[in-house]
């Protein structure tokens, strides 16, 4: 179930729509299995009854816990757009979170040993927006996310700065030139754009 398209607006587009990585599900599914494998051998040794209810309770409860954690994983996304970081969780009671890609800071990316051999991790996003600091975990890629996240805030500012050249139409620049250095020199700093890029672009607007 992919992330609704009716969500997004104008010409916004979607970069990523990523679902927790799957070992979230890993728990749940390891216990459905374990419990019917239990199951199997009891009916299998014609076992007492009473011990046959009792596994058969467990198999229930185990597959009920499975059924929840699987429509969890499959109802939560993490999305990226042109514009936004989404996150949205949930079937019958949602939970949400938008943030602005020009009001997020930086983006941190951890990883352990055994989520760096699944391909598993957690990112912490800090904004300037209301919610803060926001912690995301069982990301898949989270280095490869956290990249994207930063491409994407790039590509936002450069857009920025097109808006604003086209609007002054030759007159007087709605912005000056050391205003722009000095949102270029930001972007360096957060590491959203690298040293070459800073100075290709500074190059540019002092060449204007």
């Amino acid at each position: 179930m992919g992330f609704p398209e009716d969500y997004m607006h104008g010409q916004e587009q979607l970069l990523l729509d990523l679902k927790p990585h799957w070992w979230r599900i890993v728990p749940s599914a390891a216990a459905l299995a374990g419990a019917v494998l239990i199951g199997i051998i009891v009916v299998a040794n014609d076992w007492p009854d009473a011990l046959s209810l009792l596994v058969g309770v467990g198999i229930l409860a185990a597959l009920g816990w499975f059924g929840i954690s699987y429509a969890q994983w499959v109802s939560t996304h993490f999305v990226l757009t042109s514009d936004r970081l989404i996150y949205r969780s949930g079937l019958v009671s949602r939970t949400g979170i938008e943030i602005p890609l020009e009001r997020i800071n930086t983006v941190f990316s951890s990883q352990n040993l055994f989520e760096r051999v699944i391909g598993a991790g957690d990112l912490v996003v800090e904004s300037a927006s209301a919610e803060g600091r926001q912690e995301f975990d069982d990301i898949r890629k989270p280095q490869a996310v956290q990249n994207e996240i930063y491409v994407a805030m790039e590509n936002n500012e450069n857009r920025k700065f097109d808006r604003i050249a086209s609007s002054s139409g030759g007159g007087a620049p709605s912005v000056s030139v050391a205003e722009e250095l000095a949102k270029l020199d930001d972007l360096r700093t957060r590491g959203v754009i690298s040293e070459a890029e800073f100075a290709a672009q500074k190059a540019k607007l002092l060449g204007s």
